[in-house]
């Protein structure tokens, strides 16, 4: 299934890296809990460049959905957030509101794990797009309305004109998630940030949400920031990979390097853990990473794999690694070097 993006909507072309879009330094996330304090995320370090695509990956629980959030400062109360979050040089932690309700939406958007529970129930999707045009952008009614139209005709909804009045229970998952992608790049906004844009939806409708993606990013240059636990998904869209573990960044690479040679332990089990072709459900038994990722109320000066670690060091226990230098870093104490049978 390919999506075609066309239309009379215009953007920046992504061109020559100048420096990075978006820039996390040490960040961390705390929760306020009655059993005490949860350490969610713990000193995380990105950068997304103008026009890249970066994944991050990682089992349920690693920490993935709270680093997305905290980027644009969407999490509760009970949350504690430190370390810097950068877009184009303005730091957004400690931001008052007025700036952090001018860029969300209009500089960083969002498209949300399940869309049926992200798109209001009571309102048309037309009314909830317009609503992004008509607060962000300024346009009058009848502008956005018409503004809708081609956003809806951009993320490949047929008979656009028609659909623009329906509700969300209307559609389909997969026409659901295509009106959050139409919210999302309503402002042509410089970071897209996709959790789980394709979780439960069927391979066919996820190969056209991907598909919309990449040519979104093709044509407007948009940067993306991909939440995801499916390495297919990585391999098809992504240009870069964070691999996160309890909180931390464990491993960076681009993509076909990750997928080539992963270093740490963890992330070579996902990639042993992954379906690939030549393996029969009935014959193959897939590989497995033995526990579960840790629940943590402070994070310790160790690594937080060596329990479900088979190349675990006496060191790992007691020391903290940290992400080495380069293009390809790891924090490893003993990192993977031989070929991962994947």
């Amino acid at each position: 299934m390919t999506t075609s993006i066309s239309g009379p909507i215009t953007g920046p072309v992504s061109g020559p890296v100048t420096g990075p879009v978006l820039e996390v330094k040490d960040l961390s996330v705390t929760f306020r809990t009655e059993d005490g304090p949860l350490s969610a995320v713990d000193r995380v370090n990105l950068q997304v460049a103008d026009g890249e695509v970066l994944a991050i990956v990682g089992e349920s629980g690693c920490g993935k959905s709270v680093t997305a959030m905290s980027l644009a400062s969407l999490l509760p109360r009970t949350a504690t957030v430190d370390g810097s979050v950068r877009l184009d040089g303005v730091e957004l932690i400690g931001a008052d509101k007025r700036t952090l309700r001018s860029i969300r939406g209009r500089e960083v958007a969002y498209i949300f794990q399940e869309p049926m529970t992200s798109l209001n129930p009571v309102f048309t999707v037309g009314y909830q797009i317009c609503e992004v045009l008509q607060v962000h952008v300024g346009l009058s009614r009848r502008a956005a309305r018409s503004r809708a139209v081609e956003l809806l005709k951009l993320v490949g909804i047929p008979s656009a004109e028609r659909r623009i009045d329906d509700y969300p229970h209307q559609l389909s998952g997969g026409m659901r998630q295509r009106v959050m992608i139409a919210m999302a790049v309503a402002c042509d906004p410089k970071v897209l940030i996709a959790d789980e844009p394709t979780t439960a939806l069927d391979v066919t409708i996820q190969a056209g949400i991907l598909d919309v993606l990449r040519a979104l990013r093709e044509r407007l240059g948009t940067s993306i920031v991909l939440i995801t636990h499916d390495l297919g998904v990585v391999a098809d869209l992504a240009d870069r990979v964070a691999v996160m573990y309890a909180g931390r960044v464990v491993e960076t690479a681009e993509v076909h390097e990750l997928f080539a040679r992963p270093q740490h332990p963890y992330t070579a089990g996902l990639l042993a853990a992954s379906p690939s072709a030549g393996r029969h459900a009935g014959t193959h038994r897939l590989n497995e990473i033995p526990g579960l990722v840790p629940v943590l109320s402070e994070q310790p000066d160790a690594c937080t794999f060596a329990d479900r670690c088979p190349r675990a060091l006496d060191t790992c226990t007691t020391k903290q690694p940290t992400l080495d230098a380069g293009s390809h870093q790891v924090a490893c104490w003993n990192p993977v070097r031989e070929r991962v049978e994947v």
